[in-house]
């Protein structure tokens, strides 16, 4: 069978993968040295390569991540009371497979939104489905949803994700509506998925965010007691870098 036609079959196949892999193997010389076997092992783990690389650009194209951020990329020189050991075991993912929760508290600009794009870039990188909001931004979308029949359809889409990652809790209080909000996305979720928390706001401080005391027991109850806590400190990071530029 002639090559064209073969690259034909692949494309309509839609093993582009394998496609790629055929090509590159036609060009080179080296490969006749391969037995069959070989060779089509070679195109095999390129498809999985390449099916598993479009499946994480779907994972984070749908996940919105803020920052364009890796664990890999991690400072952990900047004084600021991040523990390496904590966060590189929380890089592994058991919480998430675990249905724990991560919350990350510290003053501004001493990257929680950064760690928590990198643990949530892990975990699509894991397989797992990450979507992120900024927590003012989602529940005035949850208000507009309210009001063009969006409501249910979007509480299910934040159920499903595996990790929820809710930047900038408590920046101010919490209105009757956006309690009873938040207590039905962390209903859905309790015991089921995880959701990332980051705050300026100590934890003991959340429930005066929250003026119906039996809410704010319950949406704490379902955010702190199973969850695992990264306190950072110090200047921000952001002032640390022009100090020295």
């Amino acid at each position: 069978m002639l090559s064209h036609p073969l690259y034909e079959k692949l494309a309509q196949l839609r093993l582009s993968g394998m496609l790629l892999g055929l090509k590159e193997q036609m060009n080179c010389p080296e490969v006749d040295r391969l037995s069959f076997e070989e060779r089509l092992g070679l195109l095999v783990d390129r498809q999985i390569t390449e099916r598993e690389n479009h499946q994480l650009t779907a994972r984070l194209k749908k996940a919105r991540l803020r920052q364009n951020a890796c664990v890999e990329d991690v400072d952990f020189r900047h004084r600021r009371g991040l523990d390496q050991a904590q966060f590189l075991q929380l890089a592994q993912c058991a919480w998430i497979k675990e249905h724990h929760n991560v919350l990350i508290i510290g003053p501004t600009g001493v990257g929680k939104t950064y760690l928590a794009c990198a643990l949530a870039h892990k975990a699509c990188r894991e397989g797992y489905a990450a979507l992120y909001f900024r927590l003012p931004r989602l529940l005035q979308e949850l208000a507009l949803a309210q009001g063009d029949g969006r409501y249910v359809s979007l509480l299910k889409t934040i159920a499903r994700a595996d990790l929820l990652v809710l930047d900038d809790w408590g920046l101010k209080g919490f209105s009757s509506e956006q309690q009873h909000d938040l207590l039905e996305i962390l209903e859905d979720r309790h015991g089921l998925r995880s959701t990332l928390i980051t705050s300026q706001l100590p934890t003991d401080h959340w429930h005066e965010l929250i003026t119906n005391s039996t809410v704010a027991d319950a949406i704490c109850d379902r955010l702190v007691h199973n969850g695992y806590r990264i306190t950072l400190k110090g200047e921000s990071m952001r002032k640390t870098k022009n100090k020295l530029t």
